[in-house]
């Protein structure tokens, strides 16, 4: 009997459905006869809780964003014992995502995949009241895990980084539970890229350092100005701009007249990112989890701008401690930024050097195997355990005996 998964998602901004179609797709891979279904948590809401739910974050983010990291630090501290903020959560979360209990109970699932921290709160709970059984497994979307990631009873937690395991841990997670996997991209960026022929789709030469500026899927952020702080620069380059679903950012900045140095183009959604961050020397974007891992899966060097307090400027702090990206503290400061890295010859080869040892380009293909240990029925101590195993039966890596010379 094949295994029956589902991935649960919430479609607050692009990356955590992301995570979840690169998981889905992974799954499919890895096994081919498993019934694998993805939802948006909040295509099971109310709808005024999932116009609330989506559109309150990403007003909140744009008009108030200094109030959100404020809200975002507070929020992750230890609760109290009977924390009344937690308790409003937890009930308006119940009343607001009225459906998903039903789909959870009735779906006959060997396993419940999460990739957003909405739903994995109300499986818990269900499951502490007995009300299901199904075991769960959540994938934490960026580089430290607030306290909101951490529900029990969740089987697994499969983390970006050391730094979110060890929230979690701090959080009450058991280490056993914890595994450092990497953030799930989709497995095209596991795959080779034809260089020239991802030049050619995008109308690249290569004469050039080539730029790629980055707003994510809904193209959010101050697009405008930093378009205008990389076209100062006086170092010629390649840039394509990315605008995602910002249809109105993609005409202010095709109507922009870019200086004659400068080879430009001005794109809409794409699904070719991949063949496109394989081309370029530099991406400059918002460091959101799934853009960033995505950048590190290509070893590509990253500029930061405008964070937004709380998740990304831990994103973006993790990058700059690790050397893999610099950050502009403004769209006006990029510029300087730019020039310094293009112009130097040691910097980007350093900085790409660094991203790629960070970067997990098969993290989806281990969340899924994962999955697929937790729908069978495995333990995470078993599944290690016989990993381990075979690893032992490849002489070359462990064995001195293999290796002349080698002593023990």
């Amino acid at each position: 009997m094949s295994e029956k998964i589902l991935i649960l998602h919430a479609s607050v901004g692009s990356g955590h459905t992301r995570a979840a179609q690169a998981v889905a797709a992974a799954l499919k891979l890895e096994a081919p006869d498993a019934n694998v279904v993805t939802v948006d948590a909040l295509d099971l809401a109310r709808p005024l809780f999932k116009r609330a739910y989506g559109e309150g974050y990403l007003m909140l983010i744009e008009k108030a964003p200094s109030l959100f990291g404020m809200l975002f630090d507070l929020t992750d501290r230890p609760p109290k014992a009977r924390s009344i903020g937690d308790g409003v959560r937890r009930a308006v979360q119940r009343w607001g995502a009225n459906h998903l209990e039903d789909l959870v109970q009735d779906g006959g699932w060997n396993a419940i995949i999460h990739t957003h921290f909405l739903a994995p709160e109300l499986i818990a709970a269900l499951r502490r009241r007995g009300r299901v059984t199904a075991p769960q497994m959540t994938v934490v979307t960026d580089y430290d895990a607030h306290r909101i990631w951490a529900h029990e009873p969740t089987e697994r937690y499969c983390v970006a980084s050391p730094l979110a395991a060890a929230s979690l841990r701090s959080h009450g997670v058991p280490a056993s539970a914890i595994e450092v996997t990497g953030i799930p991209v989709m497995p095209a960026f596991s795959a080779p890229v034809d260089i020239e022929a991802a030049r050619r789709a995008f109308g690249l030469t290569g004469a050039y350092p080539v730029v790629v500026q980055a707003s994510g899927g809904q193209g959010a952020g101050p697009v405008e100005e930093t378009f205008r702080g990389l076209l100062a620069a006086t170092i010629p380059m390649e840039l394509v701009v990315v605008c995602g679903r910002n249809e109105a950012a993609r005409k202010r900045l095709a109507a922009i007249r870019p200086p004659a140095r400068h080879r430009v183009r001005v794109v809409a959604f794409t699904d070719r990112m991949r063949d496109l961050m394989a081309v370029a020397d530099l991406l400059v974007t918002k460091p959101g989890g799934l853009t960033v891992s995505e950048a590190l899966a290509c070893g590509l060097p990253m500029a930061l701008v405008s964070p937004i307090p709380g998740q990304e400027v831990r994103n973006a702090d993790y990058l700059l401690e690790n050397g893999a990206a610099v950050k502009a503290g403004s769209p006006a400061a990029l510029t300087g930024k730019i020039e310094e890295l293009l112009s130097s010859e040691t910097r980007l080869p350093e900085m790409r050097r660094k991203a790629r040892a960070l970067g997990r380009p098969r993290a989806a293909f281990a969340v899924a195997r994962r999955a697929l240990e937790l729908a069978r029925g495995r333990s995470p101590a078993a599944a290690r355990a016989e990993e381990a195993l075979a690893a032992a039966e490849v002489p070359f890596l462990i064995s001195h005996w293999a290796v002349p010379g080698l002593r023990a």
